[in-house]
C-alpha cells in the first residue's frame, strides 16, 4: 500500500467512523492488544503482548512522517507523533500492567 493510499485510507475511516483521531489510535492499540492475547495466544500479563502494537503504530508513524516531510516545523510533528504513540499503547501497557499486578497468567 502506497503512503498516498494509507492516507486516504485514514481520511475514509475517520470520515465515516465516529471516532477522532485520538480515539482511532486507543482502538488499534487495543485491537492489536486483543490479537496478542486471542490470536497469537500470548499471555496477558507478558511485555511480548505489547510488542505488536507497539510495532504498528511506530510503523504508522513512520507513514506519517514520510507524508509530512514537506513540514518545516519539526517540534509540531515530533509532539504529534508522541502523542500517537502514547494513545495507542498506554492502555494496553496500563492493562498488562494490572493483569500483571493482579498476578494471572
Amino acid at each position: 500500500m502506497a503512503v498516498a493510499s494509507y492516507h486516504e485510507l485514514k481520511h475514509v475511516l475517520l470520515t465515516y467512523l465516529p471516532l477522532s483521531k485520538d480515539a482511532f489510535h486507543i482502538y488499534i492499540g487495543m485491537g492489536c492488544l486483543l490479537l496478542s492475547v486471542l490470536v497469537l495466544r500470548l499471555s496477558p500479563g507478558s511485555f511480548k503482548a505489547l510488542l505488536l502494537g507497539l510495532a504498528v503504530s511506530l510503523i504508522m508513524e513512520a507513514f506519517d512522517w514520510r507524508d509530512t516531510q514537506r513540514y518545516h516545523d519539526v517540534t509540531v510533528r515530533v509532539v504529534g507523533s508522541t502523542k500517537d504513540l502514547v494513545n495507542t499503547n498506554l492502555i494496553p501497557l496500563v492493562v498488562v500492567l494490572l493483569v500483571r499486578w493482579r498476578g494471572a497468567p
